[in-house]
């Protein structure tokens, strides 16, 4: 069922852009680096205020516990903020899942903390495009939405996670929670390009830290009683490194240990990243490292802990995913847009949400571009012209074209 222009045109006279424009540059003016829990808090009362324009439950959930490695291998626990979830019509018989996140990647001590205008309509400043400006697009389509005649068909579910830039290993286990039982889901990342092209298929990422210990000595008078842990460490970097393939990348990042000169190390922690483009690469990886783990252990006589692991796995597009993108596509012509997509080696929590069966568009978002950079800008007129977008995709999905 397809909407008429004149029902398309209602939809796109319902969005404020200027009140969109507002919220973002006051949204944009709160620090919300994903370790700053402080900005995080002031953030997440802002968002739930504003999202209480829409009928439904707002609360904040505790996030899930998560740990790091530390440089001399102890393991500590990391603070996150809370989540906030939005639940509308939970009782729905069809209902679909939107996410996006508060948090950003510039620290409270960061040099790029201000807004300024690049031309008219477009805006420079820390998360304009990734990804306050998405939040605001997500809002506005739903405050759009709930006017239409279809609304009351459709349920749906609201998740604005605080640490989507570190990988939401402290709301993983929420977001595969809330994916549950959901025909779509909408994630609001901003588009691969400037021009609108949405992220299409992407590969995955894991972050693994392993920890080595040796045995010190002398390294003149009895080194052959040590336990190199620095050789150990160089000799897994060089074997996980040769295990690349046209499916995988492995990125060595840090070798972190040793002391003096004169001293066999006993101590070493290797971290490392790895980009599986397929759900196999991934599991060979992760199988093929066990067992590295066991034989370079035995061969250098130290001891390895393995921490981490995949934390986003591989988003390929089947065929009730491709149906989503097409009406994406559909719907942009409607409204005059040209939408297209392309893969792409980046990952967000589209790939979690993929990972549950569920099928989603992860960039409905913002035009802009530079993001992770004191570059990072909005094009300003992109915020009205993709709420109407998800507003137009939201109603659709209502009137039964996602089953």
């Amino acid at each position: 069922m397809q909407q008429s222009t004149s029902q398309a045109d209602a939809l796109l006279n319902r969005i404020d852009a200027a009140a969109m424009l507002a919220s973002v540059q006051q949204w944009c003016a709160i620090n919300t680096g994903t370790a700053n829990l402080d900005g995080l808090a002031k953030q997440a009362g802002e968002l739930a205020d504003a999202f209480s324009a829409l009928p439904g439950e707002v609360s904040l959930i505790d996030p899930a516990e998560v740990t790091a490695i530390n440089s001399d291998g102890s393991e500590f626990s990391k603070p996150h903020g809370q989540h906030l979830v939005l639940r509308v019509r939970p009782r729905a018989n069809r209902r679909i899942l939107l996410t996006g996140h508060m948090d950003t990647v510039f620290p409270v001590d960061h040099a790029f903390q201000n807004q300024t205008w690049l031309k008219d309509d477009v805006l420079n400043g820390p998360g304009v495009a990734d990804m306050k400006g998405g939040i605001a697009v997500m809002l506005h389509a739903l405050m759009a939405f709930e006017d239409s005649e279809h609304a009351q068909a459709l349920g749906y579910d609201v998740l604005l996670n605080s640490d989507e830039e570190t990988g939401s290993l402290a709301s993983s286990t929420l977001i595969a929670e809330m994916a549950r039982g959901k025909i779509a889901a909408l994630t609001y990342e901003p588009a691969a390009l400037p021009d609108g092209t949405l992220a299409h298929a992407r590969g995955g990422t894991g972050n693994y830290s392993i920890i080595f210990s040796g045995k010190s000595a002398h390294a003149g008078r009895n080194p052959h009683e040590g336990r190199n842990a620095i050789v150990a460490a160089a000799d897994l970097i060089l074997r996980i490194k040769a295990m690349e393939s046209d499916d995988l990348t492995v990125n060595p990042a840090k070798l972190e240990g040793g002391s003096a000169n004169n001293v066999v190390p006993d101590h070493a922690v290797v971290r490392f990243n790895i980009r599986p483009k397929s759900t196999e690469a991934m599991q060979s990886f992760d199988d093929r490292l066990n067992d590295l783990i066991r034989e370079i252990g035995t061969a250098h006589d130290v001891g390895l802990h393995r921490h981490g692991g995949v934390t986003r796995p591989p988003k390929p597009v089947d065929d009730n995913a491709q149906r989503l993108f097409d009406l994406v596509k559909e719907c942009g012509a409607q409204l005059g847009q040209t939408i297209g997509w392309q893969s792409t080696g980046g990952v967000c929590d589209g790939n979690n949400i993929a990972a549950c069966g569920v099928p989603v568009v992860d960039t409905m978002g913002v035009r802009g571009g530079a993001i992770h950079s004191p570059d990072e800008f909005l094009i300003v007129p992109s915020m009205a012209e993709r709420a109407a977008l998800s507003a137009l995709v939201l109603t659709r999905i209502a009137a039964g074209e996602m089953n």
